[in-house]
């Protein structure tokens, strides 16, 4: 015997009269639309959430059969079935709305039974799943869609692990870098990058996982003939439930040839300025040479102690004088490697004022320095970034021919970002022409193959920094430098 507990405590508490009214009752207390066909497959109950599914008011459907409504087929086939005792749950079909819209819905059958065991009608339950299933629907369309861009784009797109290990790989790696996706699965970040990147790389992910923001970088990447290839590569992150980064993302593209093209461009521009400057420092060379042979015959004439003294150390000045010009001449000429390291900005700027002082003096210009007292640190490539500062020097000297002053401004615009100011009182330049600034082989002077302000904007932007001109006709230029530090 069964064991239950009373929900009506006495006759006066009772709201149920009959079996009629208890049916109602639940039909009316649950979420789901429910409808009940009698034996002859005639609708005899239908509750509030079936008219609100499909669209039928109760006198649309009651006492009518099954057959006068959209895909009587289907329902009678499963309806005999259970009139004979057969039940079935969630069922997923589609079936119309009174105004032909298609729903998906999951429905379930069961006999209803009478006292005695009986089959007296067929109950249905439906549920409507069209946006659930609408959003499987699109759910699988992205994931074909993330499919096809992945087999067959030709950047390289991996997934990894929050520990740094290849949980997927495109198909475009086998080209790309000469390995399989199945060769890829289970390496690590680290087995694919060259060692002398994979600090750079481990303060990347370190970034990622910190700000929750992509991160692009540029990296060599080792490949299974054993090669190296440089990489442009933005890394995306992946969250979990809780929001927390647990894998990534990362999509690479084979820049070699651009960079290679890039080293070109930037010695083109830097023999450019290394011929450009060869008049001044020869003029500036000829000067002590004067004073040496000067002074070398005057010791060789002189008798006294004191005069030899004197002139000696003249001749010594001369020649760190000559040194000082040679060193920083060849210090520009030499072959730059792409690394990066500590460097003090303001030696920066003084081996560049080094470089440009003899023509500064053949032009009748100033160098005027205003630098911060704290000594500024930068992680950067000081070859590049002295070829950078002697371009713009360069421009602003070359700006005056008559002669003037050129500042340069150090100070701190952030707690992590440094600006630099090169301003001259030079003729300007024009708005129309402003706008060409930067284009390749684009130039304004008669010498020059214009290539200096497109070789420093791309050096700048690898810095992470900013570049900005501003001119006004008969005023002067101004070029504004913003670039990481410590």
């Amino acid at each position: 015997m069964s064991k239950f507990f009373p929900i009506f405590r006495n006759e006066k508490d009772s709201v149920v009269y009959n079996p009629d009214d208890l049916i109602d009752l639940f039909l009316e207390c649950t979420a789901d639309g429910i409808c009940m066909v009698d034996m002859e497959n005639r609708f005899i109950r239908v509750n509030h959430v079936y008219t609100k599914i499909f669209g039928y008011t109760e006198d649309d459907v009651i006492g009518r059969k099954i057959d006068e409504f959209p895909n009587p087929d289907i329902v009678n086939e499963t309806i005999e079935l259970v009139k004979r005792g057969e039940a079935f749950s969630d069922m997923v079909t589609q079936q119309y709305h009174k105004d032909g819209t298609i729903l998906d819905i999951a429905v379930s059958y069961s006999p209803f039974r009478n006292r005695c065991g009986e089959i007296i009608a067929v109950l249905a339950i439906f549920r409507d799943i069209t946006e659930h299933i609408n959003i499987e629907r699109q759910l699988k369309r992205t994931r074909e869609l993330y499919k096809l861009i992945t087999e067959n784009t030709t950047d390289m797109i991996k997934v990894y692990t929050i520990e740094g290990k290849v949980i997927y790989a495109s198909p475009s790696h086998e080209k790309g870098i000469g390995y399989t996706p199945d060769q890829l699965l289970g390496k690590n970040v680290y087995d694919l990058i060259v060692p002398e990147e994979i600090d750079h790389f481990a303060k990347v992910c370190q970034r990622l996982i910190e700000t929750k923001e992509p991160q692009l970088l540029q990296t060599q990447v080792r490949t299974g003939d054993n090669d190296v290839i440089y990489s442009e590569t933005m890394i995306s992150p992946i969250f979990n439930e809780e929001g927390e980064v647990d894998s990534y993302v990362t999509v690479g593209r084979n820049i070699t040839d651009r960079v290679k093209n890039d080293d070109a461009l930037r010695n083109l521009d830097r023999l450019s300025i290394i011929g450009q400057l060869a008049a001044g420092v020869a003029h500036e060379i000829r000067n002590p040479l004067t004073s040496l042979k000067g002074f070398s015959k005057l010791l060789k004439e002189t008798i006294t102690k004191t005069k030899q003294d004197e002139y000696l150390s003249i001749i010594m000045n001369e020649l760190d004088r000559i040194d000082i010009i040679v060193n920083e001449f060849m210090s520009l000429a030499k072959p730059q490697a792409i690394q990066f390291e500590k460097e003090c900005l303001h030696t920066i700027l003084e081996s560049t004022v080094n470089i440009l002082h003899p023509q500064a003096l053949l032009h009748n210009v100033q160098i005027k320095n205003h630098y911060l007292k704290k000594d500024i640190f930068l992680n950067c490539n000081p070859n590049q970034l002295k070829q950078v500062f002697v371009n713009f020097l360069k421009n602003a000297i070359e700006s005056m021919p008559f002669g003037g002053n050129v500042n340069i401004q150090v100070q701190r615009v952030a707690d992590n970002r440094v600006q630099i100011r090169f301003s001259d009182e030079g003729i300007g330049i024009d708005n129309e022409l402003m706008r060409f600034l930067g284009t390749p082989f684009y130039t304004t002077k008669d010498k020059g193959i214009g290539l200096g302000l497109t070789v420093s904007n791309k050096i700048i932007q690898e810095h992470n920094g900013t570049m900005n001109i501003e001119s006004k006709i008969g005023k002067g230029t101004t070029v504004k430098v913003e670039l990481e530090c410590y």
